[in-house]
Protein backbone atom coordinates (compact mmCIF):
# COMPACT_ATOMS: atom_id res chain seq x y z
CA UNK A 1 0.00 0.00 0.00
CA UNK A 2 1.41 3.54 -0.76
CA UNK A 3 2.16 5.52 1.78
CA UNK A 4 -0.90 8.03 0.19
CA UNK A 5 -3.12 5.24 0.38
CA UNK A 6 -2.09 4.55 4.23
CA UNK A 7 -2.54 7.88 5.02
CA UNK A 8 -6.00 8.34 3.09
CA UNK A 9 -7.54 4.71 5.09
CA UNK A 10 -6.17 6.25 8.45
CA UNK A 11 -8.00 9.13 8.20
CA UNK A 12 -11.23 7.53 6.87
CA UNK A 13 -10.82 5.19 10.31
CA UNK A 14 -10.45 8.23 12.22
CA UNK A 15 -13.61 9.99 11.00
CA UNK A 16 -15.23 6.91 11.26
CA UNK A 17 -14.62 6.36 14.86
CA UNK A 18 -16.51 8.88 16.59
CA UNK A 19 -19.61 7.49 14.90
CA UNK A 20 -19.14 3.90 15.60
CA UNK A 21 -19.17 4.64 19.61
CA UNK A 22 -22.36 6.61 19.55
CA UNK A 23 -26.00 5.79 19.31
CA UNK A 24 -29.39 6.91 18.67
CA UNK A 25 -32.24 7.32 20.50
CA UNK A 26 -35.93 7.88 19.32
CA UNK A 27 -38.55 8.88 21.67
CA UNK A 28 -42.49 9.40 21.24
CA UNK A 29 -44.53 10.51 23.40
CA UNK A 30 -48.35 11.04 23.36
CA UNK A 31 -50.95 12.36 25.91
CA UNK A 32 -53.64 10.65 28.20
CA UNK A 33 -55.39 9.67 24.93
CA UNK A 34 -52.41 8.57 23.16
CA UNK A 35 -52.68 11.32 20.45
CA UNK A 36 -49.12 12.84 19.62
CA UNK A 37 -47.76 15.30 22.27
CA UNK A 38 -46.02 18.08 20.44
CA UNK A 39 -43.74 20.50 22.64
CA UNK A 40 -42.82 18.03 25.11
CA UNK A 41 -39.29 17.70 26.09
CA UNK A 42 -36.97 14.62 26.16
CA UNK A 43 -33.28 14.68 27.70
CA UNK A 44 -30.99 11.84 28.11
CA UNK A 45 -28.79 11.60 32.12
CA UNK A 46 -25.60 9.18 31.63
CA UNK A 47 -25.33 6.73 34.31
CA UNK A 48 -21.13 7.36 33.93
CA UNK A 49 -19.08 10.96 33.42
CA UNK A 50 -19.19 11.81 30.01
CA UNK A 51 -18.20 15.31 28.17
CA UNK A 52 -20.91 17.85 28.33
CA UNK A 53 -18.60 20.76 27.48
CA UNK A 54 -21.95 23.53 26.37
CA UNK A 55 -22.01 24.21 22.91
CA UNK A 56 -21.87 27.88 21.74
CA UNK A 57 -25.18 27.80 19.98
CA UNK A 58 -26.70 31.23 19.87
CA UNK A 59 -29.74 30.79 21.17
CA UNK A 60 -33.07 32.87 21.18
CA UNK A 61 -36.55 33.14 22.34
CA UNK A 62 -37.88 35.85 20.11
CA UNK A 63 -41.35 38.27 20.62
CA UNK A 64 -43.35 38.18 17.78
CA UNK A 65 -46.83 38.94 16.72
CA UNK A 66 -47.21 38.99 20.50
CA UNK A 67 -46.14 35.41 21.53
CA UNK A 68 -42.73 33.87 22.56
CA UNK A 69 -41.30 32.20 19.68
CA UNK A 70 -40.65 29.47 20.48
CA UNK A 71 -43.30 28.39 22.44
CA UNK A 72 -40.98 25.48 24.56
CA UNK A 73 -36.88 26.14 24.47
CA UNK A 74 -34.90 23.54 25.67
CA UNK A 75 -30.95 24.54 26.33
CA UNK A 76 -28.49 22.70 28.22
CA UNK A 77 -27.04 23.93 31.65
CA UNK A 78 -24.13 27.12 31.13
CA UNK A 79 -26.43 27.89 27.90
CA UNK A 80 -26.40 32.10 27.31
CA UNK A 81 -30.17 32.83 25.77
CA UNK A 82 -31.39 36.79 24.19
CA UNK A 83 -34.72 37.86 23.80
CA UNK A 84 -35.30 39.84 20.61
CA UNK A 85 -38.39 41.59 20.73
CA UNK A 86 -39.59 41.78 16.69
CA UNK A 87 -42.83 43.29 17.12
CA UNK A 88 -43.81 46.67 16.38
CA UNK A 89 -44.33 47.67 20.06
CA UNK A 90 -42.86 47.00 23.41
CA UNK A 91 -42.57 44.26 25.17
CA UNK A 92 -41.45 43.56 29.42
CA UNK A 93 -40.03 40.55 29.51
CA UNK A 94 -39.75 38.60 33.12
CA UNK A 95 -39.41 35.43 35.22
CA UNK A 96 -39.77 34.70 38.87
CA UNK A 97 -38.83 31.34 38.31
CA UNK A 98 -35.92 30.04 40.85
CA UNK A 99 -34.12 28.83 38.05
CA UNK A 100 -33.56 31.99 36.74
CA UNK A 101 -35.38 35.39 37.42
CA UNK A 102 -34.92 38.14 35.26
CA UNK A 103 -36.40 41.31 34.03
CA UNK A 104 -36.47 43.21 30.88
CA UNK A 105 -38.32 46.15 31.33
CA UNK A 106 -40.38 47.93 28.35
CA UNK A 107 -37.96 47.59 25.18
CA UNK A 108 -37.77 47.01 21.74
CA UNK A 109 -35.38 44.97 19.34
CA UNK A 110 -32.07 43.39 21.27
CA UNK A 111 -31.88 42.58 24.29
CA UNK A 112 -29.78 41.93 27.06
CA UNK A 113 -28.02 37.99 26.63
CA UNK A 114 -28.46 35.85 30.51
CA UNK A 115 -26.61 32.78 31.19
CA UNK A 116 -28.87 30.04 32.30
CA UNK A 117 -26.70 28.67 34.72
CA UNK A 118 -29.35 26.29 36.87
CA UNK A 119 -31.38 23.19 35.76
CA UNK A 120 -35.04 23.68 35.84
CA UNK A 121 -38.24 24.66 34.44
CA UNK A 122 -38.03 28.73 33.60
CA UNK A 123 -41.57 30.48 33.13
CA UNK A 124 -41.54 33.38 30.56
CA UNK A 125 -44.25 36.26 31.29
CA UNK A 126 -44.73 39.82 29.50
CA UNK A 127 -45.81 42.77 32.20
CA UNK A 128 -48.19 44.19 29.31
CA UNK A 129 -49.60 41.13 27.87
CA UNK A 130 -50.93 38.88 29.88
CA UNK A 131 -52.26 35.91 27.49
CA UNK A 132 -47.76 35.78 26.78
CA UNK A 133 -46.48 32.91 28.14
CA UNK A 134 -43.20 30.61 27.45
CA UNK A 135 -41.21 27.91 28.71
CA UNK A 136 -37.34 27.19 29.04
CA UNK A 137 -36.50 23.68 30.10
CA UNK A 138 -32.44 24.26 31.54
CA UNK A 139 -31.34 20.26 31.40
CA UNK A 140 -27.56 19.03 32.85
CA UNK A 141 -26.86 17.52 29.82
CA UNK A 142 -26.34 18.19 26.27
CA UNK A 143 -28.84 14.88 25.08
CA UNK A 144 -32.01 16.58 24.69
CA UNK A 145 -35.17 17.42 22.02
CA UNK A 146 -37.99 18.22 21.90
CA UNK A 147 -41.23 16.56 20.09
CA UNK A 148 -42.51 18.05 17.01
CA UNK A 149 -46.28 16.98 16.08
CA UNK A 150 -46.03 14.00 15.33
CA UNK A 151 -44.74 13.47 19.07
CA UNK A 152 -41.19 12.18 17.69
CA UNK A 153 -37.89 13.27 19.01
CA UNK A 154 -34.28 11.74 18.07
CA UNK A 155 -31.34 12.21 20.24
CA UNK A 156 -28.39 11.70 18.58
CA UNK A 157 -24.67 11.22 19.23
CA UNK A 158 -25.17 9.18 22.89
CA UNK A 159 -21.64 7.56 23.97
CA UNK A 160 -22.74 3.85 24.59
CA UNK A 161 -23.69 3.03 28.36
CA UNK A 162 -26.97 3.37 30.39
CA UNK A 163 -28.98 6.52 30.89
CA UNK A 164 -32.23 7.31 32.27
CA UNK A 165 -34.71 9.39 30.01
CA UNK A 166 -36.44 11.92 31.32
CA UNK A 167 -39.76 13.96 29.67
CA UNK A 168 -41.82 16.73 30.59
CA UNK A 169 -44.42 19.03 28.99
CA UNK A 170 -45.90 22.46 30.75
CA UNK A 171 -48.84 21.35 30.31
CA UNK A 172 -48.54 18.21 32.37
CA UNK A 173 -50.49 17.45 35.27
CA UNK A 174 -48.62 15.05 37.14
CA UNK A 175 -44.22 14.10 36.92
CA UNK A 176 -43.11 11.08 34.73
CA UNK A 177 -40.83 8.64 36.30
CA UNK A 178 -37.73 8.46 33.49
CA UNK A 179 -36.92 4.87 31.62
CA UNK A 180 -34.06 3.43 32.13
CA UNK A 181 -32.20 2.46 29.10
CA UNK A 182 -28.97 0.83 27.76
CA UNK A 183 -26.94 1.97 24.57
CA UNK A 184 -24.67 0.33 22.67
CA UNK A 185 -23.01 1.67 19.13
CA UNK A 186 -25.37 -0.13 16.26
CA UNK A 187 -28.57 0.32 19.34
CA UNK A 188 -31.84 2.51 18.13
CA UNK A 189 -34.14 2.10 20.46
CA UNK A 190 -37.76 3.84 20.71
CA UNK A 191 -38.78 5.05 24.17
CA UNK A 192 -42.17 6.28 24.54
CA UNK A 193 -44.05 8.61 27.19
CA UNK A 194 -47.02 9.21 27.67
CA UNK A 195 -48.18 12.17 29.86
CA UNK A 196 -51.54 13.55 30.99
CA UNK A 197 -51.61 16.88 29.86
CA UNK A 198 -54.32 18.44 28.18
CA UNK A 199 -54.30 20.35 24.54
CA UNK A 200 -52.48 24.09 24.48
CA UNK A 201 -55.46 26.12 24.06
CA UNK A 202 -55.01 29.43 22.56
CA UNK A 203 -55.98 32.25 24.64
CA UNK A 204 -57.37 35.69 23.38
CA UNK A 205 -55.33 38.45 22.48
CA UNK A 206 -57.23 41.94 21.08
CA UNK A 207 -56.13 43.57 17.87
CA UNK A 208 -52.85 44.65 18.03
CA UNK A 209 -52.93 48.58 18.33
CA UNK A 210 -49.68 50.41 17.30
CA UNK A 211 -50.23 53.61 19.93
CA UNK A 212 -50.12 50.92 22.93
CA UNK A 213 -47.76 48.88 24.46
Amino acid sequence: MSRRAATLTCMLALAAAPMARSATLQAQVSDASGKPLADAVVWAIPGASHDSKVAKVPVAVEQFDREFVPYVTVVQVGTSITFPNRDPIMHHVYSFSPAKAFDIPLYTGKSPEYLFDKPGVVTLGCNIHDWMIGYIAVVPTPHFGKTDSAGAVRLRDLPAGAYDIHSWHPQQRAAVAPERVTLDAASSPTVSFRIDAPARKPKYKPPLDRLKY
